[in-house]
């Protein structure tokens, strides 16, 4: 029996993984015959799990909307409880838990019945979160959501995009990865009009479904993929750029510059650099200028001599010490 029952968690866990599996793919990953398997479909239909099957060769089991949860593992209540803390999280980007709330998320909304997708999206559209610290960009939930189940299911993604000045364009991707910061999530996918990888800002996306057709996942642009982020985010999309060795360790720098605003890397026990651009060499002083730490410039020399003309600048405006 507890063999049954933990080859049917590992059904289920196969089921939510990916959209479609044959049969022969499901035996072989289970360790066991077509027969067992069609089986043990049936078992989690019992249970509430809605499986659906399509026939002949090229048909499959695909993991569909419920019409109700199985008692023993979450009630009504539980499930809402549930769902609303992921979107909470994923919404609201808390740090360490944002991504994989996503695909739980993800996962539990494609069991969840139409009763209780209504009341958590009442709970969320009736709900006004208050944050603090620095603003975050807002996004949609069930956009989240659809992006992990692109990217999960390797799927071609259709969608409109906003520039920071506002411009829309039309992409259509093969979708990698979410990467998430405390401030905004990205989306690193392969473009396909421009042949090249590209990062897209999570809350400037706007989906045009269907999707779709399935491809076959290239290699990612770089392994460390939110160091890639974290560099495209804060030097690649300007032309100024800087190198800055800041007068602090690294974990204290780290405190007071976000993925967003640099890359940092340490030096020694009491430095490290920061790798940053701006639009020009003023954005650039005043962004190095409110970080209020020690720094020295590495790089480029007319941020230095920049630095030394808004110097004498402001000191003719503050004029002689009394």
């Amino acid at each position: 029996m507890l063999e049954t029952s933990a080859r049917l968690l590992r059904l289920l866990s196969l089921l939510q993984a990916h959209r479609e599996w044959t049969g022969a793919d499901l035996a072989d990953r289970l360790g066991v015959t077509a027969r067992t398997v069609r089986r043990d479909v049936d078992r989690l239909r019992e249970l509430g799990y809605p499986v659906n099957a399509s026939p002949g060769t090229g048909g499959g089991y695909q993991l569909g909307a419920g019409a109700e949860l199985p008692p023993l593992l979450l009630d009504d209540d539980e499930a809402v409880a549930v769902a609303v803390g992921l979107r909470t999280a994923a919404g609201n980007g808390v740090e360490g838990i944002g991504e994989a709330s996503v695909r739980a998320l993800a996962k539990l909304e494609q069991v969840l019945p139409s009763r209780l997708r209504r009341r958590v999206s009442a709970l969320n559209e009736f709900t006004v979160p208050m944050l603090r610290g620095a603003q975050r960009s807002t996004v949609d939930a069930s956009v989240l959501t659809e992006l992990a189940s692109v990217c999960r299911d390797a799927e071609r993604f259709r969608f409109g995009y906003r520039d920071h000045e506002g411009s829309l364009s039309r992409r259509t991707v093969e979708p990698h990865r979410l990467v998430c910061t405390e401030r905004r999530w990205y989306l690193v996918a392969w473009d396909l009009d421009r042949e090249a990888w590209r990062t897209f800002r999570a809350d400037r996306i706007e989906p045009r479904p269907p999707h779709g057709p399935r491809f076959t996942p290239r290699p990612p642009p770089a392994e460390d993929l939110a160091a890639y982020v974290s560099e495209g985010v804060s030097q690649r999309v300007y032309a100024t750029r800087a190198v800055v060795r800041l007068k602090l360790p690294e974990q204290e720098a780290a405190q007071i510059i976000t993925p967003s605003d640099g890359v940092l890397e340490p030096v020694d026990a009491h430095t490290c650099l920061l790798r940053t651009g701006a639009v020009n060499l003023d954005v650039l002083v005043i962004h190095i200028m409110l970080l209020g730490c020690e720094f020295e410039v590495v790089e480029p020399p007319g941020l230095t001599d920049r630095m030394r003309d808004l110097r004498d600048l402001l000191g003719r405006a503050v004029g002689p010490e009394r």
